[in-house]
């Protein structure tokens, strides 16, 4: 297994598609490395390029406030992306970026060994539990593979474009608080501010 200092070394240095190109930095990801709960989304935007960091811009901001509201925050998840460089112009990364990413994800999961896997979107989701995931029909549902719990919701840049579809996040939100219940994990409860 690699370590934390090899997996930044090789992203940092990582040629394995045109992304790595057109960085301003590497982002790897952010939170608690010891965390049972992972969130990973699709990859960074221009704030997150700009400062090295996982989701720290709008929706990222946004993030923030939906995981307050089920006594969250970003110091009690991981939160990281497929890809680990930012497309140009915000644009879904593409398949084979996603498949040169992979393995440093693979990487991050061994390292943190979360029991709870959070797909934001439907590229990480299509990623991650199924290539023809639907994410209008599919996120909330759980699915258990290989000793991790699998879930979905939108992403907080969809819900920043079409805000109607904030209650169901909510929802989804709401089943992984209860998720962290009901297998036990060690995730204190954070502050309640919605």
């Amino acid at each position: 297994m690699v370590s934390w200092e090899q997996l930044e070394r090789a992203c940092a240095v990582c040629g394995r598609c045109g992304l790595g190109r057109t960085r301003t930095h590497v982002v790897i990801g952010d939170g608690a490395r010891e965390s049972r709960v992972m969130l990973v989304g699709e990859g960074p935007g221009e704030q997150e390029d700009l400062q090295g960091r996982a989701f720290v811009g709008p929706a990222g901001q946004l993030l923030d406030r939906m995981l307050a509201c089920i006594g969250l925050d970003r110091g009690q998840v991981y939160i990281a992306n497929i890809v680990k460089c930012r497309p140009p112009h915000n644009r879904d990364p593409l398949p084979e970026e996603q498949a040169a990413c992979l393995p440093y994800l693979r990487a991050q999961v061994r390292l943190i060994r979360p029991q709870i896997i959070v797909c934001l979107g439907r590229i990480a989701a299509q990623a991650i539990i199924r290539p023809d995931f639907r994410i209008t029909r599919e996120r909330g549902q759980w699915v258990e593979r290989k000793g991790y719990w699998l879930t979905a919701t939108y992403h907080p840049s969809a819900l920043l474009r079409d805000p109607s579809k904030k209650r169901a996040a909510y929802e989804d939100l709401k089943s992984l608080r209860a998720k962290i219940g009901e297998l036990g994990l060690e995730v204190p409860p954070g502050a309640r501010n919605c």
